[in-house]
């Protein structure tokens, strides 16, 4: 599942129209829960539901994570964060108080408003995950050059150049060429991103460059949010996401 960004309501539709099965199947979430919508809360409780889940940390996550380890605002947190700060207070009746500061802002949230277990949740989220059939899961990508593990943190949920190398080499390589290889030091079969959402290309459907596949279609803007199989690649979609939330 690519990333969610607090539209609940597209993630139950994507859990329903794909025939999820909470207790048998395994969902891989891309991450990116956090900002940009205003149903967090309900998000990560739908998602502690799941028996067999891998919660993979996106750098909104990992914003939020700092908050609640630190109580401080990261700056970057301003990047959706009040949507987040208000699924938040909703709950338990705090008003949606943010005031903005040149380093960042404060809110009425405290750390300590947040559920022990969603404190946990994303305390816990993994930077990427490699199932049986080596395809790899992680939030943004990797550096292709280096060996995959024990690279730099922050590069398994905020770097591009994975992608941004995987549309050039679509882009350069000769038609019918079998020849050509996206060498990685670390092969994978596929390798499952989210992060650079889709709509960039102006579209809200999964995209496909070498063997890398992105499903991040925008949900936290006015695209849609995409489960898929990863055995058979057939994905469903949720409706867009301000038909949703108009």
């Amino acid at each position: 599942m690519g990333d969610i960004h607090g539209t609940y309501k597209a993630l139950i539709q994507c859990l329903q129209r794909s025939g999820f099965n909470y207790k048998e199947d395994c969902l891989v979430q891309l991450g990116d829960i956090a900002d940009g919508f205003d149903q967090v809360y309900e998000c990560v409780e739908e998602l502690l539901k799941i028996k067999h889940l891998v919660a993979i940390r996106g750098n909104h996550d990992e914003w939020f994570n700092e908050f609640i380890q630190t109580g401080i605002h990261p700056q970057k947190w301003a990047q959706g964060a009040v949507a987040t700060a208000r699924s938040y207070l909703t709950p338990i009746g705090k008003r949606a108080l943010i005031i903005p500061k040149e380093s960042g802002f404060k809110t009425a949230l405290n750390p300590d408003d947040v559920p022990e277990t969603h404190r946990i949740f994303f305390r816990e989220q993994r930077l990427y995950y490699v199932d049986e059939y080596n395809n790899c899961f992680v939030h943004a990508g990797f550096n292709r050059n280096e060996v995959f593990e024990g690279q730099e943190e922050r590069i398994y949920y905020w770097d591009r150049k994975l992608w941004q190398e995987a549309l050039s080499f679509e882009a350069t390589k000769v038609s019918g060429d079998k020849a050509g290889v996206f060498n990685m030091v670390t092969p994978f079969n596929q390798v499952f991103i989210g992060h650079t959402n889709t709509m960039n290309w102006k579209t809200d459907q999964p995209m496909h460059a070498a063997n890398i596949r992105n499903i991040d279609t925008d949900a936290g803007h006015k695209g849609r949010l995409t489960i898929m199989n990863v055995r058979t690649m057939q994905y469903w979609q949720s409706d867009p996401v301000l038909e949703l939330y108009k």
